[in-house]
């Protein structure tokens, strides 16, 4: 029987000393959601992804995975995770586009263990399902932003996770690649069944692949469909966050992966 949720925070609240980073957060992400997270930078996104995977305790509420309490669950690697690339990876790091890739599978085997005798064919795989198994056997480091970028969702994608979260994962991709990425990740998301929880600032670049949307900054203001985002008004967006969303995309984001 499926758990009814791939992600559900009920009433998940955290602070660091006295400061107060998120407040009864309750969220819910079904099987096959292509949920986008927006908030403004200090909104408590980045400490939201760590709770779900598990790095922070939270300091009330109950976070379930998949049908079961956090403390308890044990399938780790059905949750992929990829993070910005320009602030977690060394472009010198001396290893081909395969061996990247097939390091992913040391979450689904544990350390130390031999990697299964079906790992080539794994690997090939996940490359293919990202676009990339062209560049099998060259070196990490010649290759783009996009495509690098692309080589660590695949890494994420051979140990066969259930959910992908990807945190702004455009950063240091160029503007011009960057909805061709998007369309991959749908691809992924309407193929695969994949839950994706994508962390952005570029709402209108990716709205057409998404279905669902939640606004953070310290507590959930809005999470549902996408086409019931579309109807808030820049009035409210503005009082959540200080400023106005869909501008913002239009401005500052773009120039930033130019």
């Amino acid at each position: 029987m499926n758990a009814p949720y791939d992600i559900e925070l009920n009433n998940v609240s955290f602070q660091y000393d006295q400061t107060i980073v998120l407040k009864n957060i309750s969220l819910q992400v079904k099987q096959g959601d292509f949920l986008a997270v927006l908030g403004p930078n200090g909104s408590g996104k980045s400490t939201l992804l760590k709770i779900i995977l598990g790095l922070l305790k939270p300091t009330s509420g109950d976070v379930q995975l998949f049908g079961e309490k956090s403390r308890d669950f044990k399938n780790r690697e059905w949750i992929g995770y990829v993070s910005q690339k320009s602030n977690a990876f060394n472009t010198g790091f001396p290893a081909t586009v395969f061996e990247v890739v097939e390091s992913g599978l040391v979450k689904k085997t544990g350390l130390f263990k031999k990697y299964p005798k079906d790992a080539s064919i794994r690997v090939e795989k996940a490359l293919q399902s990202v676009g990339m198994e062209k560049f099998m056997k060259q070196s990490i480091g010649e290759l783009s932003g996009g495509q690098q970028q692309r080589v660590f969702i695949a890494r994420a994608l051979v140990a066969e996770p259930k959910c992908l979260i990807l945190d702004e994962p455009t950063v240091g991709i160029d503007h011009e690649h960057v909805q061709s990425f998007y369309n991959m990740l749908a691809h992924l998301n309407r193929e695969q069944h994949i839950t994706l929880i994508l962390v952005t600032h570029d709402v209108d670049t990716v709205s057409n692949q998404i279905s669902h949307v939640a606004c953070l900054n310290q507590t959930i203001h809005f999470h549902g469909f996408k086409n019931d985002f579309n109807q808030i008004s820049d009035e409210d967006l503005q009082a959540w966050y200080g400023h106005s969303v869909r501008k913002i995309h239009h401005t500052k984001v773009r120039e930033h992966n130019d």
